[in-house]
């Protein structure tokens, strides 16, 4: 096989195990964040809330649930982008990495708003509630999701 080829060869490759590295994280963030978290069922199962704090939290996570829609779908939109660079220049372009920045911005600033929703839900809390909510935040950021 000649130089050229091995390094076309390489470089389709690459593109592509990028493409597939950022299509397989997107969708494991997004399946994660699909799920009812613990944290969601504690806050509303298990701390005994009043009408007041229940309808704060419920206007925060309705908040929430616009801007992650918002974000969710700039991911995906950026996944596209992505599949269309590889398709058009089955290389690792300026496209392609251009898609994968902008994927990344997009979880990035997706994970922001989650922990401002978190930090504002415990606001709402009584000292003996957010005691309880701190350990089920602490748990979940540090538990092995496998």
């Amino acid at each position: 096989m000649s130089l050229a080829r091995s390094l076309l060869l390489t470089i389709v490759l690459s593109a592509l195990a990028a493409g597939a590295g950022a299509y397989g994280g997107a969708e494991y963030m997004l399946a994660r964040m699909r799920h009812a978290p613990p944290l969601h069922q504690l806050v509303h199962d298990k701390l005994d809330l009043t009408p007041a704090q229940t309808q704060r939290i419920e206007g925060l996570e309705q908040a929430y649930a616009a801007r992650r829609q918002t974000l969710e779908a700039e991911m995906r939109a950026a996944n596209a982008d992505l599949a269309r660079a590889i398709q058009q220049s089955h290389a690792y372009s300026p496209q392609v990495q251009q898609a994968i920045d902008r994927f990344h911005h997009a979880m990035g600033e997706l994970q922001k708003e989650s922990i401002l929703h978190v930090l504002a839900m415990r606001q709402v809390l009584t000292p003996r509630q957010a005691a309880v909510f701190d350990a089920t935040v602490s748990k979940a950021l540090t538990e092995d999701p496998s």
